[in-house]
């Protein structure tokens, strides 16, 4: 074997990696979000309907980096369960616009544990990662109709991007 086949070894790739540490960390997820009844998806869409509701399911998509695909099966669950409604919005009635339950609101206050015991099961401080990594190559791409990648208000690290790229 040559030095380019090893290149080849399944324990070399960044992609590999990269998905068990995910499913890893999702997977500690599991037993803490089980007494709110959510899972690892449908926590980061109650977060974001914390931060701002109501919205529209296309703009919900957009700050998740979902497609309405794989959103759609989650409000559906989580409406079922009575966090959220799915409504016409107001504004536009060909838009879906979802919003908070009071139940859905009040679960916030139970979730306020999840960072914290969060960050103690993976071994991390406060000052840990915020945000997932920025893409300096512009292959990961948010749902926005104009084609342009969504950056994150903060990162993990300040890594400026690499020099002639």
């Amino acid at each position: 074997m040559n030095a380019s086949d090893n290149d080849l070894l399944l324990e070399r790739q960044l992609c590999f990696g990269l998905s068990v540490a995910s499913r890893s960390v999702i997977a500690a997820y599991k037993p803490v979000l089980a007494p709110l009844q959510l899972t690892h998806p449908q926590y980061l869409v109650m977060l974001a309907l914390w931060e701002q509701a109501p919205r529209r399911v296309k703009d919900l998509g957009a700050a998740l980096l979902l497609e309405s695909a794989t959103l759609s099966p989650l409000l559906k669950r989580l409406e079922t369960i009575g966090y959220l409604t799915r409504t016409k919005d107001a504004t536009d009635e060909r838009a879906l616009s979802v919003d908070l339950t009071p139940q859905g609101a009040a679960l916030r206050e139970q979730a306020l544990s999840v960072p914290g015991t969060m960050m103690a099961r993976l071994g991390l401080g406060r000052r840990g990662c915020h945000g997932p990594p920025r893409l300096h190559d512009g292959s990961h791409r948010s749902g926005n109709s104009n084609g342009r990648r969504r950056e994150p208000a903060s990162q993990c690290g300040s890594r400026s991007p690499p020099h002639g790229g």
